[in-house]
Formats: C-alpha cells, structure tokens, sequence
C-alpha cells in the first residue's frame, strides 16, 4: 500500500498535463516539441546519469531482460490472437496491436525512480533500452512487410537505446562522472520526470474509437493483466532479487507508450482509434499498477 500511495503525484501530474493542455490552450506544436525535447535529451540524460552512477550485478540483469522479453512476447502473442475481431480492417489491427505489448518509458522511468532512487532508474533503464529493439520491430512489423530497412536506420539514432548502452560502457569500465557532470546530467534528469508525465496527459484523448470497443478491452485486458501476470510468474522463476522481481514486474504492467500512435499516422494506421487505446489504458494503469505494486509488496 505504501508503494502505491507514493507513485500518486506521479498520476497527478499526468492529470495536470491534460488539464493544461486544454486550459492554456498552448497548442499542438508546443507539446510536440517538448515530447521531442524530452525524447531526445532529457530521458537519455537520465538513463545515462542512473547508468553511469548505479552499481548493479550485471549478471543478475541477464535474467531482468528475459522477464522484460517475457513480456513482451506474452503482449505479442495474446495480441495476434486478436486479428478475428477486426472483421478484414488489417491496418485498424496493426495499429491497434500496438497496444498489447508496448510500454510507456516515462512513466516507468518516473515510478522506478519514486520508489528505488537511482538504483530503480538504472533497473528499468536497462529493460527501457533493451526492449526498444524488439518492441518496435514488432510494431513496424505489423504495420509494413518491407519496414525493415528503415527501422534499423531508426534504431542506431534511437537516443533511449544509445544512452543505456553508453552508460552500461561507462559502468562497465570502471568510470566515473566528474562532480560538474553529475550535476549537469542530474539538473536534467529531474526535469525529464516531471515535464515526461506533464507530456504525457497533454497526449491524452478521451474520444476517437466510434466503432467497436470489444478489442480495445481485450487489447486492454491482455497488457494490464495477462503481461504482468505472464512476467511475475518468470520472475520468480528465475529467482531475481528484490529490486529487479518489483522493476519486472512494473515494467510489464506499464500503460502503451504514446509512440504507438505516431507510427500509425506514419505509416497510414488507426490514428484515432490508437488514441483512444493508449489513452485508456493510461487512465487503466492509473488503478492498476498501483495494484500490482500492492501485490508484490515492498
């Protein structure tokens, strides 16, 4: 109960970015511009800082990432078990799909730092950078037979996943940050958590899938229970430690990542219908990580 009460400013100000949005009516450009300053900057500022500085089993961390591949290949596989309800609208299906298995960084980032310190942000950052790859070929995979090539361009530039490999080297080399960079990495560090979930409820649309809501739910249902489930069932399992069981298991109950709608309107997708689903499931993870964190406790 203790965890859970202390990730409730974190929600709030998910709350408080939606509100915002529409109470001082600042504009597309702006958000999109903040979400592309805090994507490219301030999140790989605080991978990196939490990398470099954290002291972590990397032998331990093996295990972290099959249970973050865990679940992502339950969310995959559940998901593809979805395609009959979408009556021949394939792109809806792709689109939509997305909202199986993808994660939302900031959020997860932002809780993992409440809860464990740096310590938690170097956890999560780990499963963040590692499971960029496969959730986006995943992703693009449904959406495009001949993406492939784009999206390994895309993926060498993805600022999440060269920031963690950046700062597992410089772990793993024995460095250490000088004072001045600390502190210049941390100044933005702590502005990426607050300003990531102000993004985040600006993105927030309550309206958009007019037609049928039953794969929504299922698609719902599947990435707020089933993953989470799936993933503490291999936690234990593999037996990880404390910190890294509580960071799997957040991890895989984390709300669909914004992302998913800006590939659907680039590749020709579901924009409304991807809206809505990453919306309601980010109000869902609102009541049900919570739960989760109450359920493997402290």
């Amino acid at each position: 109960m203790h965890n859970a009460l202390l990730i409730l400013p974190d929600f709030a100000l998910i709350l408080l970015g939606f509100a915002l949005r529409r109470a001082l009516q600042l504009g597309d450009h702006f958000w999109s511009d903040l979400e592309r300053l805090i994507y490219m900057v301030l999140f790989p500022a605080l991978l990196f800082n939490a990398l470099a500085r954290s002291h972590f089993d990397f032998r331990a961390a093996a295990p972290l990432v099959a249970c973050g591949l865990t679940a992502l290949a339950t969310g995959i596989g559940l998901g593809l078990l979805a395609r009959p309800l979408f009556k021949q609208k394939p792109m809806v299906f792709a689109s939509q799909f997305q909202g199986a298995f993808r994660y939302n960084s900031y959020i997860g980032l932002a809780v993992a730092g409440k809860l464990y310190g740096a310590a938690g942000i170097a956890a999560m950052g780990i499963l963040v950078g590692t499971m960029v790859p496969f959730a986006n070929l995943a992703a693009v995979w449904m959406l495009a037979r001949h993406g492939n090539a784009h999206l390994l361009r895309e993926l060498a530039k993805n600022p999440l996943i060269l920031a963690t490999l950046a700062g597992l080297a410089f772990n793993a080399a024995g460095l250490e940050l000088s004072a001045p960079a600390a502190q210049f990495l941390g100044r933005l560090a702590e502005a990426s958590i607050a300003l990531g979930l102000l993004a985040v409820g600006a993105a927030l649309r309550l309206r958009g899938n007019s037609g049928d809501h039953l794969p929504g739910i299922y698609f719902l249902s599947v990435k707020h229970l089933a993953v989470p489930t799936a993933t503490w069932l291999a936690a234990v399992s593999f037996g990880l430690p404390s910190l890294y069981f509580h960071v799997a298991v957040m991890f895989a109950a984390l709300p669909t990542a914004s992302s998913a709608y800006i590939l659907a309107v680039r590749m020709g997708g579901d924009g409304p219908g991807t809206a809505w689903l990453i919306s309601a499931s980010t109000l869902a993870g609102m009541l049900t990580l919570p739960m989760w964190l109450m359920f493997i406790g402290p």
